[in-house]
């Protein structure tokens, strides 16, 4: 997505240990006029798939995840990081590592919300070392459910994380998926 990929290299930095830091627009600051237009992009890269549910991970992959949904006119799920005193009852729960923090997180979807009925379309900010998707892919399959793709914002193909997964079956759509980056610039995959 041209609009995206030239946000990235208007304001994105690249930090050391191929952080991409895209705050000032997509993951603490939202350009919503981008965030809508994403969400549109990920409704027409999926569209007639038979998506019945959108599922994400808090906290970056929500806004993206809730564009998406409100333009597939679709219901959005996020799995939390912890537990908390308003997931009551029966969990699906699986532990994810996060690149970005580098730290496990145990994350819970409530039993209530995802069921084998579902046909699911799994949303996320970046795609890194595939770990995040992972998780969410355990969930969907402890539910019973559908997966019928992912949609990434911003993919590091230079890990290889998403090249193994599409080997393995799974449809990823990338709206910006970056070959390499450096302090001294970044280049898209063609």
């Amino acid at each position: 997505m041209k609009q995206l990929e030239d946000k990235i290299l208007r304001e994105g930095v690249v930090l050391p240990g191929d952080i991409l830091k895209v705050g000032s627009f997509l993951n603490q600051n939202i350009d919503t006029t981008l965030l809508a237009d994403m969400g549109s992009e990920i409704a027409r890269l999926f569209d007639g798939q038979g998506v019945t549910k959108i599922v994400t991970i808090e906290a970056s992959g929500i806004a993206i995840a809730a564009a998406a949904g409100i333009a597939m006119g679709v219901p959005v799920l996020f799995a939390k990081k912890h537990k908390s005193s308003n997931v009551d009852g029966s969990v699906y729960s699986t532990v994810v590592h996060s690149f970005t923090h580098n730290e496990d997180y145990n994350v819970v979807v409530s039993r209530d919300y995802l069921s084998a009925d579902d046909h699911v379309l799994l949303v996320d900010d970046f795609l890194a070392n595939g770990k995040a998707l992972e998780g969410l892919i355990d969930l969907v399959d402890q539910a019973g459910a559908t997966l019928t793709g992912v949609a990434i914002a911003i993919e590091k193909c230079f890990t290889g994380a998403g090249d193994r997964m599409r080997g393995q079956g799974v449809r990823i759509e990338s709206l910006a998926a970056i070959e390499a980056m450096s302090e001294d610039g970044i280049v898209f995959r063609s």
